[in-house]
């Protein structure tokens, strides 16, 4: 049986990025409820990496286990980037990791708080010396709710490595 999540090996690059680097990674997880930590964990190595991770499925939860602002949260309802944002870095801050990686999102196959299946939007925070940096993106994706999950993890994944790449390429130039 082929790997669902692995576009080749992006999983396996991560862990392999993250290893080289010394650095690790957290995740707060609300549609895809724990399959981005699974699919991390899968790949031989991943405990040097990987320092754990949370599912927010609930409202709630994404405040009192993943940091999110409850005011925010209110305001700005459990799909928003600033949830994904807030998650991001809550979950990196409290896991003690140099990367935290959030998804939330709609994954069908009705609309949740005005917002169509597919809706989903990704936060990566990497936790710097002198400021936290957090990124988060929309993604608009369309199939079955499955689908819809699979795909949220594999680009959070594909997301992580090209920003851990990047920073890379920054420290060597520095």
């Amino acid at each position: 049986m082929t790997d669902p999540l692995s576009s080749g090996t992006v999983a396996a690059d991560v862990v392999a990025e993250l290893r080289r680097r010394g650095d690790t990674v957290a995740t707060a997880e609300s549609l895809t409820a724990g399959l981005l930590s699974a699919t991390i964990a899968g790949i031989p190595g991943a405990s040097a990496v990987l320092r754990g991770g949370v599912v927010v499925y609930a409202t709630d939860l994404k405040a009192t286990l993943g940091g999110a602002d409850p005011g925010r949260l209110a305001a700005d309802g459990p799909v928003a980037a600033s949830t994904a944002r807030a998650l991001a870095l809550g979950v990196a801050r409290n896991a003690g990791a140099d990367w935290g990686v959030s998804l939330t999102g709609v994954a069908g196959p009705e609309p949740q708080d005005g917002h169509e299946p597919g809706t989903v939007f990704c936060g990566i925070a990497h936790r710097r010396v002198l400021s936290d940096e957090v990124v988060t993106q929309r993604w608009d994706l369309t199939g079955s709710r499955w689908e819809i999950r699979l795909t949220s993890a594999r680009r959070a994944l594909e997301e992580l490595l090209t920003m851990v790449r990047a920073d890379s390429s920054a420290t060597k130039e520095a």
